[in-house]
This record gives C-alpha cells, sequence and structure tokens, in this order.
C-alpha cells in the first residue's frame, strides 16, 4: 500500500483545507498519515481515523538552531515512517521537508504553492530581505527530478517558472482545494438588515481593517451589519488583536462573531460576502464555500480571488486596499436584491463547474501517480 504523508504548518490547515483529501486518498487506497505541529483540531484529526505525527515548527521563528532543529525532525519523521510519497503545504513545510526527503531517499515529492503572500509581495524591509533568503531555497528544495509542484493560479505559477525555481513539466495548476457542493448548499436570504461578512483569520493581510473603515462609511448612510466570522492567529505578525476586534464589536462598526464550526449555516445568514483581500491569493477556499452557498462575492482584484470572482457576473472586484471603493461596490448589491439573486446563482454554478472537491482531488490523485511513476 502506498504510504502518503500530508504535512502543513498547521494541525489548522490539515483540518480545514486537507481532511477531505486525505479521506479521499484514503478511499483509494492509500495509507495516508498527517504531520504537523499540536493544535487544538489535533484530536478532531484522529477522530476521523488518522494517525498524526507531531512536528515541532516555529511559524514566525527564524533563530538558526530552532530552524535547523525542525529540519532534522522532519528528516527524522521521513527516516521512521520511510514513505512513498509526501505532500507539503505553506512555506516551511514545502522548504525544510522537501529537503528532508531529498536526505532520506523518499520517492516522491509534492509541494503545493496556495500563493505568495507577503514575502513575495510585501514591500516592507523585512519582506525584501525574507524573499532574498527564501527564493535559494525553493530553488534548492525543487532540485529533485522526484519533484512536482502544484499551484492554484497561473500568476503564480508563471512566477516560479520565469524565475527559475521549477522546470514547467514538473508544474501543474490545480485551482484551490475544493469545496463539497453537497454541505455548502445554497438557501435563501434571510430577513431583516442585509449582512454583509468576511469569514477568514483575522489578519490586517486579509483587508479586516480595509473592511471596517468601509463598513464606517456605509453605516453613515445605510442600514447593514458587517460581520467578522474568525479567531486572530497569535503565530502570524499580521494578526488583528481580539482587544481589537472586541472594541470595534463594542463600537457597532462591526459584530465579530469569532470561530464557527458550522461555516455553511454561517454563510446562509449572509447576504453578500466579501474578501479585501491586501496580498495575492492562492484561491481562497472562503470565496469557494460562499460560492457554493449560492452568495454574491465582493474581493479584491488581484490574483486568485480573480478565478472565483468574475467581474459583473457573481460578484465584483475592487481595488486593493481602497475602502471607498469597497463601501460603493457594497453599496450597489445592498440596494439590489435582484442583482444578488441572479449573482448567487452565478456562483453556485461557477462552483459546480470547477471548484468541487471530486474535481481537485481527482486532479491530485493523477500528479500522484505522475510523481510516483506508477499507479496508485
Amino acid at each position: 500500500m502506498t504510504r502518503l504523508l500530508l504535512s502543513s504548518n498547521t494541525d489548522w490547515y490539515l483540518y480545514n483545507f486537507r481532511l477531505a483529501l486525505a479521506e479521499y486518498m484514503r478511499a483509494a487506497g492509500l495509507e495516508v498519515v498527517l504531520v504537523s505541529p499540536y493544535g487544538r483540531f489535533v484530536p478532531s484529526l484522529k477522530q476521523h481515523g488518522f494517525r498524526w505525527i507531531p512536528w515541532e515548527l516555529g511559524r514566525q521563528s527564524t533563530a538558526p538552531w530552532g530552524e535547523i532543529d525542525s529540519l532534522r525532525q522532519i528528516y527524522a519523521i521521513y527516516r521512521r515512517e520511510k514513505p512513498d510519497l509526501v505532500h507539503h503545504h505553506t512555506i516551511k513545510p514545502v522548504l525544510y521537508g522537501s529537503l528532508a526527503a531529498r536526505l532520506a531517499g523518499v520517492p516522491a515529492i509534492v509541494n503545493s504553492i496556495t500563493g505568495r503572500g507577503y514575502i513575495f509581495l510585501g514591500e516592507e524591509r523585512k519582506a525584501r530581505v525574507l524573499k532574498r533568503l527564501v527564493v535559494p531555497l525553493y530553488r534548492l528544495a525543487f532540485r529533485s527530478p522526484r519533484c512536482g509542484v502544484t499551484f492554484e493560479n497561473e500568476t503564480d505559477q508563471e512566477y516560479f517558472l520565469t524565475n527559475r525555481l521549477v522546470p514547467k513539466e514538473r508544474t501543474w495548476l490545480i485551482e484551490g482545494v475544493g469545496v463539497d457542493p453537497r454541505r455548502f448548499a445554497p438557501q435563501p436570504e434571510p430577513a431583516g438588515t442585509p449582512v454583509i461578512m468576511l469569514a477568514a483569520r483575522m489578519l490586517w493581510d486579509k483587508g479586516v481593517g480595509v473592511l471596517v473603515e468601509a463598513a464606517r462609511q456605509l453605516k453613515a448612510e445605510i442600514p447593514v451589519r458587517v460581520v467578522l466570522v474568525g479567531e486572530p492567529d497569535p503565530g502570524n505578525p499580521g494578526t488583528v488583536s481580539s482587544q481589537t476586534l472586541e472594541k470595534w464589536h463594542v463600537e457597532g462598526i462591526i459584530e465579530w462573531w469569532g470561530w464557527r464550526p458550522n461555516m455553511p449555516e454561517v454563510y446562509n445568514q449572509s447576504h453578500i460576502v466579501t474578501l479585501p483581500t491586501m496580498y495575492g491569493e492562492g484561491v481562497p477556499t472562503t470565496l469557494l464555500e460562499a460560492a457554493a452557498c449560492g452568495r454574491p462575492l465582493v474581493a479584491s482584484d488581484i490574483p486568485g480571488c480573480r478565478q472565483v470572482v468574475l467581474e459583473g457576473q457573481n460578484g465584483f472586484l475592487v481595488p486593493p486596499n481602497d475602502p471607498a471603493a469597497l463601501a460603493q461596490t457594497l453599496k450597489r448589491l445592498v440596494g439590489d436584491a435582484a442583482l444578488r439573486g441572479r449573482m448567487g446563482a452565478a456562483s453556485r454554478q461557477l462552483v459546480m463547474r470547477k471548484f468541487t472537491h471530486a474535481q481537485v482531488h481527482t486532479a491530485t490523485l493523477e500528479v500522484y501517480q505522475h510523481v510516483l511513476g506508477k499507479q496508485t
């Protein structure tokens, strides 16, 4: 039986974005093992019947000894487990996992690039310094002929090809992690004041501050509720503090609902879903889920969001970091229920055409088969 190890920098990522893939691969006959730092989602991963292996990995740490120890740990895991295939997600697992897999003689490696984000797109000095360090590491990590790389949008794929980080014949385009259209299904809009929703980690990079400023402008003109769904991410330097979120909530600018386990029910309490993110995304899962629920979308005009939001068809694209443009676009949708209905229906159709779990997982299995050089 082919042994597959799926790794990420958080158990949260595996639970929210790769659990369905793990279940699909298990049903396809692979032995699936999960690798990540410990977190509150580990018990849930185990309850789904998966073996989980701890990996101590500091997401934001750069101290040399700690980074060397993280590399040593994942190398030891690969030597002990002897996987046939490893699939890495997020930056450090991609870099350290690929290097460790090469050293440990793992037969096949798949790396998923789920957006370039702050390191590649940020303008601050820290981002520029990190980019100079990370780019050579990517080139080294992807050097093995046993390594395949998947991208969620063509812009990211082209960047890696243009900068010669990986040869084209070892890259694949798989647009996002997909969505279960049976779980995320449309329901009629709720009655009452229109609800604009942002569901994501509470990060400045996700445009939380942009939406708050847009909410201030909207509330001065029309009746509307603006809801934030998600938690701060203490492991990310761009997190919005819980104190700031609570302050906005008390002031009545937004409603902060925190983390919610039943996201289909949450999306169906909304009228419009937005993601005014600041930097490039892979393909945002929150937009896919909202689209599957038949909601119109408003998002930043950047790679990743453009794959899900088709301008004028199922939503609108707005310039990043432009609260005024976001407010005016949201205002248009708030005032036109018929337009919301048409765009919501188009959102659902788009998901069924391109973004279901079945489509994404089938494409991923084909990548696995290619890098393994055999049928699994």
